[in-house]
């Protein structure tokens, strides 16, 4: 198979230059009567963990279609890498590793035998080929795993195998869709260690998901998409700030009082939302005395997503 060529380099240096590893300009994308994504502008900088948060069927799956080529926008322009799409999207995808939402390793193949295919077809020269395998099996953890096959490996185990695979070819951009979506909180914390290592390597990482914990753990910023489109971007300390304050009250106690709590803060004009067994107030270090009983906690980034969506993330 034929190498990089001159042509990529000179990509390499059209999108350093400008500093932007994916542009996008208002794009929309229909299914039928649905706009799935509604005139999206997003910039993610280079050498960035990028997050992009919203409910299920906000649009961020069908953002990074679109991102691969998979799905062809309706309007609008893409740039990836330097790369216009889809007419240079064969480029841009030998340049980009993408680990999708759902697992499609072949159940039959060894670690490294899914990892040496993938090398091919990411146009590995031949004599690197060994090493760059051995390279995505340490950085995903599974040297000791490299001759079990897919099937006998846990669920956990063939997400971090997915991340590999998508590393294989020294990406310097990584698309993660829903990464961690389905494990268990401790595969879950495994992943995040991988992506944080991915972050503090350089290269850049654009990570959807819909867990709030993980854009706030992991993203130097964040977009918040709802309805296909972008309407909050921030690194996760300044929507908190912008949009839920410092501090926020929950208060406590039987479906009445709540919604007693609930009319008052309609009253007063504080926003406010219901939060499990109670009702958290926004802003609270702006209350005055009039404020009810309850517990005083630091705002955080679901806080901030519900006052700027009036939805919550499940």
């Amino acid at each position: 198979m034929e190498e990089h060529t001159s042509e990529t380099a000179d990509a390499r240096v059209r999108a350093h230059a400008r500093g932007s590893a994916i542009s996008i300009h208002g794009v929309v994308k229909r299914f039928g009567e649905i706009t799935a994504v509604n005139g999206l502008d997003l910039e993610v900088p280079a050498g960035v963990c990028f997050g992009l948060l919203g409910p299920n069927g906000a649009g961020k799956s069908t953002t990074m279609r679109m991102l691969t080529a998979q799905t062809l926008a309706d309007e609008g322009r893409i740039s990836v890498l330097g790369y216009e799409l889809p007419r240079e999207s064969k480029q841009s995808r030998l340049e980009m590793g993408v680990v999708p939402q759902l697992d499609n390793l072949d159940v039959e193949l060894t670690c490294r035998q899914i990892l040496t295919v993938f090398s091919r077809l990411y146009r590995v020269p031949r004599a690197e080929r060994p090493a760059a395998v051995k390279r995505a099996l340490e950085l995903a953890n599974l040297l000791p795993r490299a001759d079990t096959i897919v099937k006998e490996l846990s669920g956990g185990m063939r997400r971090r195998l997915l991340v590999a695979r998508g590393l294989i070819h020294g990406p310097r951009l990584v698309l993660l869709d829903e990464p961690t979506v389905g494990l268990d909180p401790q595969v879950r914390q495994e992943l995040w260690t991988l992506i944080d290592g991915l972050r503090a390597s350089g290269v850049t990482v654009l990570m959807s998901t819909h867990y709030i914990e993980e854009a706030e753990r992991l993203a130097d910023t964040v977009a918040v998409m709802s309805s296909g489109r972008i309407i909050a971007q921030g690194t996760p300390a300044d929507l908190v700030r912008a949009h839920a304050g410092e501090q926020v009250l929950e208060v406590y106690g039987p479906p009445e009082r709540l919604a007693e709590v609930g009319a008052l803060a309609a009253e007063k004009g504080w926003s406010s939302r219901r939060s499990g067994p109670a009702v958290a107030i926004m802003r609270a270090e702006t209350l005055n005395g009039q404020a009810p009983e309850g517990v005083r906690r630091p705002a955080n980034l679901e806080d901030a997503f519900v006052a700027l969506t009036g939805e919550e993330i499940e």
